[in-house]
């Protein structure tokens, strides 16, 4: 029996399957009847509509992030609602996220890094290549270009802190759904709030020290630029 709190993450492939829930139920029960039982709790269900080639999925990061935030772990109704090639699994098992697959349950981490190893050995080996061509290119005299680096620029500077900010938002964005479920009218005081998030072992949005009053101002300032809290009349 299943025993630990857990983020479902469902996956269809096109925007019309996405309106219809077309082979959302067959997800949605198929994680259903794998946790049948015992002591869990389904913290959350994300739903995205995109492609299983692509790599780059933003409510895959969010479950990921969700995850990290509830100490729970990823649970996919199939193996290939998560990807379709190695080299995207290298991430998966980057991200230090515990998961399950209702189809393939002994499929975990552990299968996961052996894929990673196996993604991270052809690349290897291309880059050998690589490698290889540009010596024999350089040995029959080909010019192969000289120095490609450069100073960083203001423009990198701001990429940087760009960066900075955009993975700030995304961490604060993880914890909405949190912060929502225990202060939905944003009225608890500071103290309270730091209390109940340490109390779940939630953590701070820089991932170091514990939750304070001053933490969760700075929490609710982020989340109210772009979800404005809109109290009840």
């Amino acid at each position: 029996m299943a025993q630990s709190r857990f983020i479902s993450y469902l996956r269809v492939s096109t925007d019309r399957q996405g309106r219809s829930g077309l082979g959302l139920e067959a997800q949605r029960a198929a994680v259903t009847d794998y946790l049948n039982g015992g002591a869990w709790t389904l913290i959350a269900e994300i739903v995205e509509v995109e492609s299983g080639a692509k790599g780059d999925r933003p409510e895959l990061a969010r479950a990921l992030a969700l995850c990290r935030a509830h100490r729970a772990i990823l649970v996919v109704a199939k193996l290939d609602r998560l990807a379709r090639d190695a080299h995207f699994l290298l991430g998966l098992h980057k991200a230090g996220v515990d998961f399950l697959a209702c189809d393939m349950p002994s499929a975990n981490r552990m299968t996961v890094g052996i894929m990673a190893v196996v993604a991270e050995e052809e690349r290897r080996m291309i880059s050998a290549r690589t490698k290889a061509a540009l010596a024999a290119a350089k040995a029959r005299g080909q010019q192969l270009g000289g120095f490609r680096g450069r100073a960083g620029t203001a423009a990198d500077t701001a990429k940087a802190r760009a960066s900075l900010k955009q993975n700030a938002e995304a961490r604060a964005q993880a914890l909405l759904p949190i912060l929502d479920r225990l202060d939905p009218d944003r009225a608890g005081s500071l103290h309270a709030m730091a209390k109940a998030l340490t109390a779940e072992n939630v953590p701070t949005l820089s991932g170091r020290g514990a939750w304070t009053p001053t933490a969760v101002r700075r929490l609710r300032s982020r989340l109210e630029l772009t979800h404005p809290h809109r109290s009840n009349p």
